[in-house]
């Protein structure tokens, strides 16, 4: 089937506000691309393990609620414009070349109860655009509380510390590793995933997530 019918039967629709694409728009509106919340200055999420993290957009207002449809409601072809924005904003910020591009994974049961993981079709379509191999590098070996229902960094830490182990028959030695994870908020997942890769010898990590979430002083200042 062509593309020009699957487009007929099929028509393509702005993730950010159900608009359905006229021609000459790609992925996105016109209007949402002009109007998204792009973290602007407020880019760069630094952490424990990782050089840095960039982030393209805000995690509030048509960010977030795309975000939320794509990660529990099923719509998985975001992604393709999602990994497009990342792209472009790794391509922007993080210097240097890359030897591949992996996630942060789902625990099993949720994997289950999902049937998709939202990190993993980030990443695809991230390290295509990007023209890097994509490896699952990662499994997460315990459950843990969803990081977004905890308060402060000290609680997120304990609650992801020791959660992850690199996969058997996998290697990260040597390797720069471009990490992915959806939302950024104080790195605390981030940092544990890259803490392992460190670990089993990883030369360096870096991130990338579609959204950061901007918390405290941090979110008066971009006011």
């Amino acid at each position: 089937m062509s593309m020009a019918v699957l487009r007929l039967l099929f028509p393509p629709k702005c993730p950010f506000c159900g608009k359905l694409l006229g021609e000459g728009e790609s992925l996105l509106c016109e209007a949402c691309e002009k109007e998204l919340p792009y973290t602007g200055s407020h880019w760069k999420t630094t952490g424990s393990f990782f050089r840095l993290c960039a982030s393209p957009l805000l995690y509030r207002d048509k960010a977030r609620q795309a975000m939320l449809r794509f990660k529990f409601y099923g719509r998985t072809a975001y992604a393709a414009c999602f990994g497009k924005l990342m792209a472009d904003c790794v391509e922007a910020h993080l210097t240097g070349d890359f030897d591949l591009v992996t996630w942060v994974p789902l625990e099993a049961l949720r994997f289950h109860r999902r049937g998709y993981s939202q990190t993993r079709l980030l990443a695809m379509h991230l390290a295509a655009r990007l023209g890097l191999p994509a490896w699952r590098l990662l499994r997460k070996r315990r459950r843990t509380a969803a990081q977004s229902t905890l308060q402060g960094s000290a609680r997120r830490k304990a609650n992801i510390s020791g959660a992850f182990r690199l996969r058997k028959g996998t290697k990260a030695e040597g390797l720069r590793i471009l990490l992915v994870d959806d939302v950024v908020t104080t790195g605390a997942t981030l940092s544990e995933c890259a803490r392992v890769l460190l670990t089993e010898g990883a030369r360096e990590v870096c991130c990338v997530t579609l959204c950061r979430a901007l918390t405290g002083t941090k979110q008066k200042e971009q006011k």
